[in-house]
């Protein structure tokens, strides 16, 4: 039977195997209303699927069930957490502020605690990265289906009630079913957009406050009231800013993402102020304002044109009246042309601080807890903006541009010579640039000029924060990093000091080693070093996951990117800077997609310091913050595992005999996995072997698989390549290279490597992360599928070469797998995560099998390569294994 999970010790009184068991009844009835054809083909699941016809319906049947399972441990979830809190406390539950809070030290003082929590920040990176393949009226029919589990759940039903909301969830089945998931054309930019608006529509603009109230309840606890709660969460978005490689975002697209953000959290606002305005019925007839608290709130009716028509129209509801007059000024931002309505976030916050005191001053505390607080929350975290809009832009298009103007007054320098660094920096230097004639550029070129002068607006807007850094990919030299100042110079930035952000993006692995080197050159230069230089001395500096381990494998790009931290926080705390980490990482575990909490855990001692930033892609953002519940315990775990890393504000004494073994295993991992890219053939070998080239028929996203056209593996994106080997099911980018690191470092150190091995399994925090991740890819592995998929290799040589030397790697990866853990099959020490596999296995296997044999045909047969069951398949699996790449 298909994806039948285990039931619990408990037996069928298991709530959730009770609720597996009539979501999957549930699931046959539509199958039986829809296509009963195939119903039995679909349970069969010992028999292959068929490649003609009849592998529509099949597939779309199976992909519906992975989608309801994936809502039903989401819900599960969700009870089993409760549950602990329910019966433990807060402070058993993993991931809470209250068990963060029981790491501190026990004698920490109030006064103590709100110094290291000033600056606890956390920003989470909402991109559309191509690794969603569910389209926004899908995510809404999960939703649903998610929010009648919820009311399940409830005791008080009655049969025939409880038999209405079965019924709902089965019409919310049948309609998934109907609506069909594939995309028939890619998403527009504009689609995009929208679909990163509406997570915060559906969850995050309630999540946020509920998270304020979770910190201020658990820091209550430990120290008492009266403890300042500021905002610790603030959110960034590359959707409709990020450009690397995607021609279709322009200058005017960015404007329009920032006017959709911005009417998203206006349109918010207005909503909850016609609430508070229809329940805060509070008349002075019965309860006087004292003065004090009444001064501030007349001051709003006073700035108000309308203020004689609210008075006569609420006589003596000073609250109301209050709240009329601010829902006029939103309406205004809403309605009209930027400068009407408030001129500040500050003040619109202010104003609600003052309808607080208001209400606090009357004793009715609980009204401006349910309508007031919330509000200016809401508005302390998403301001007029909804989330800080990054830009992103390659390092090649930046120097291509700056040669062009240069071109224009005579022949440029050649790009990383020494006339052109000399160039850049003398002209940085200079109060008068030379007057660019705009004409004459390209469009490229004008565009970016554009932006920038957009990005120099918006930051003296009434919500600065709307624009964020400029986030430039493939960072490589200092002179990289000085163009784009110098760009912005001719965009009318200033000579003195920039209001510019520029985040350098360091990707492989030679750029994650050269990185503290460049911001020595950088900041070396005056006017960068005044512009960087912000008033915290902090310094952004984004790191690539994809990328490095495209580059260098799994270990070596974990162990590298650990390393860079590490050494960037020491070369800029010479320079009286610390730095703020950007994590850029993905779903997968190739793409840094480990466990939220262990992965900040393992960053290393010192570099985190209360503020981090990282990026929520594809498929990773609709499984955090599609439900408010899971969404606000995603972000309490996130903003509580930052806090855990608060008293290390020193690094401490550095393990040498682990750091010495990590740089060993690191170095030997590269080799073998940099070995196996360099045979010749590989190439071919996987493009043949996997749908890398049919991706281009899933619509996942605005942007092309490759950067700038070309078909080299350094020029593919890191995001089609991780799909690639994981529909496959080599899985390499999450293991090669690790069993032969291991064999290796004991070779060579006998057995003194076993007993290090041991002791970093136990107590070092990287290591083990990286030794558990490991694990999971192997699990996820399975080397007879991928002998079908290298079946497909037409060249025989090539494909025993390329597949012995996987095979052989995977046997060596299990070996050491074995030797560090004892476990005979990978997966086992995560006993949630192995089930749910194992019940998706066996639908996984055959529909793997289906996809070589409709990739074969869709490479000989004319008229195939736009197969629907091909496309289908890729969405099967991915839903399967809960992520595209």
């Amino acid at each position: 039977m298909v994806a039948v999970a285990k039931h619990s010790p408990e037996g069928p009184e298991d709530p959730a195997a009770g609720l597996r068991d009539e979501m999957r009844r549930l699931w046959h009835r539509v199958i039986e209303r829809r296509t009963p054809h195939v119903l039995e083909t679909v349970l069969t699941t010992g028999a292959d699927l068929p490649d003609d016809e009849t592998a529509i319906p099949c597939l779309q049947a199976v992909n519906i069930w992975f989608q309801l399972s994936r809502i039903i441990d989401e819900n599960t979830a969700m009870r089993s957490r409760r549950m602990v809190e329910a019966t433990q406390g807060p402070e058993a539950v993993e991931g809470s502020f209250a068990k963060a809070l029981t790491t501190l030290d026990p004698k920490m003082t109030q006064a103590e605690f709100a110094s290291l929590t000033r600056h606890l920040s956390v920003g989470p990176t909402i991109t559309a990265h191509p690794t969603e393949a569910k389209r926004v009226t899908v995510l809404e029919i999960h939703r649903r289906i998610y929010r009648h589990l919820v009311s399940l759940e409830t005791q008080r039903w009655t049969p025939r009630e409880r038999d209405e909301i079965l019924q709902d969830i089965e019409a919310e089945i049948d309609l998934l079913w109907m609506t069909g998931e594939l995309r028939m054309e890619r998403p527009s930019l504009r689609d995009e957009i929208e679909w990163g608006l509406q997570f915060f529509r559906d969850a995050l603009y309630d999540a946020v406050p509920q998270l304020f109230d979770r910190f201020s309840a658990a820091t209550e606890a430990r120290f008492g009231s009266g403890q300042d709660i500021t905002p610790c969460v603030r959110f960034h978005s590359w959707i409709g800013g990020d450009r690397d490689g995607n021609p279709n975002v322009t200058a005017e697209v960015t404007r329009d993402a920032l006017a959709r953000a911005r009417r998203a959290i206006l349109t918010r606002y207005l909503d909850d102020i016609a609430i508070a305005a229809a329940r805060i019925s509070i008349t002075s007839r019965i309860v006087a304002l004292p003065p004090k608290a009444e001064a501030p709130i007349r001051a709003i009716l006073a700035r108000s044109p309308d203020a004689k028509r609210l008075a006569a129209r609420n006589p003596g509801e000073i609250f109301r009246q209050a709240l009329t007059a601010i829902g006029a000024e939103l309406r205004a931002m809403l309605e009209q042309p930027r400068g009407a309505g408030y001129p500040s976030v500050s003040q619109f916050i202010t104003d609600l601080q003052s309808l607080e005191a208001g209400l606090e001053a009357i004793n009715a505390h609980r009204l401006a807890a349910r309508f007031i607080t919330p509000l200016r929350r809401r508005a302390e975290t998403f301001g007029f903006r909804t989330t800080t809009l990054d830009i992103r832009q390659n390092s090649t298009v930046i120097t291509a541009v700056l040669a062009e103007i240069w071109a224009l007054s005579g022949p440029a320098p050649a790009e990383g010579s020494a006339e052109w660094s000399h160039r850049l920096r003398a002209e940085l230097g200079r109060a008068e640039l030379v007057h660019v004639n705009r004409s004459r550029l390209s469009e490229t070129a004008r565009d970016l000029l554009d932006l920038l002068m957009l990005m120099r607006d918006a930051r003296i807007s009434d919500d600065p924060e709307a624009i964020g850094p400029f986030i430039l990919s493939m960072t490589r030299s200092a002179d990289d990093m000085l163009a784009v100042y110098l760009l912005a110079r001719h965009a009318g930035f200033g000579a003195e000091k920039l209001d510019l952000r520029v985040v350098p993006l360091f990707e492989t692995i030679e750029d994650l080693r050269n990185a503290p080197a460049v911001y020595d050159a950088v900041l070396a230069v005056p006017l960068a070093e005044r512009s960087l230089r912000s008033r915290d001395t902090t310094v952004e500096v984004m790191l690539g996951y994809s990328d490095s381990n495209k580059d260098g494998g799994f270990l070596c790009s974990t162990y590298e990117l650990d390393k860079a931290q590490r050494r960037l926080t020491a070369s800029l705390a010479r320079h009286g800077l610390r730095p703020v980490f950007f994590h850029g990482r993905g779903g997968s575990v190739s793409r840094g997609g480990a466990p939220t909490g262990r992965a900040i855990a393992a960053q290393p001692l010192g570099t985190v310091q209360g503020r981090l930033r990282l990026t929520e892609q594809g498929e990773v953002v609709s499984s955090k913050y599609a439900n408010r519940g899971t969404a606000l315990n995603q972000l309490e775990l996130l903003a509580s595992s930052v806090l855990c890393h608060l008293p290390a504000r020193v690094q401490p004494v550095a393990d040498p005999e682990s750091n010495d073994a990590l740089e060993a295993l690191s170095g030997l991992s590269q080799t073998a996995y940099v070995k196996l890219m360099s045979q010749p053939g590989f190439i071919d070998y996987f493009q043949q072997a996997s749908p890398v080239e049919e991706l281009a028929m899933l619509k996942m996203g605005s942007r092309p698989a490759r950067r700038f056209g070309a078909r080299s593996l350094a020029d593919l994106r890191a995001i089609p390549w991780v799909f690639a080997w994981s529909q496959n099911r080599h899985m390499i980018t999450g293991w090669y290279g690790f069993g032969s690191a291991i064999s290796a470092f004991r070779q060579v150190r006998g057995a003194a490597a076993d007993r290090l091995l041991a002791e970093m399994f136990d107590r070092h925090k990287l290591f083990r992360l990286m030794v558990d991740e490991v694990e999971k890819s192997l699990m996820l592995t399975d080397l007879d599928i991928a002998a079908e998929y290298a079946g497909l290799v037409t060249d025989a040589a090539l494909r025993a070469d390329i597949f012995g030397r996987i095979t052989a790697e995977h046997a060596a990866a299990l070996d050491a797998l074995r030797r560090l853990t004892g476990t005979l099959q990978p997966g086992v020490r995560f006993p949630n995560l192995h089930d749910r596999f194992n019940a998706r296995a066996p639908q996984l296997t055959r529909i793997n099998h289906l996809q070589v044999a409709l990739l074969r045909r869709a490479r000989t047969e004319p008229g195939m390569a736009t197969s629907v069951p091909l496309m289908q398949s890729m969405n099967c699996i991915a839903a399967g294994l809960g992520w595209t790449g």
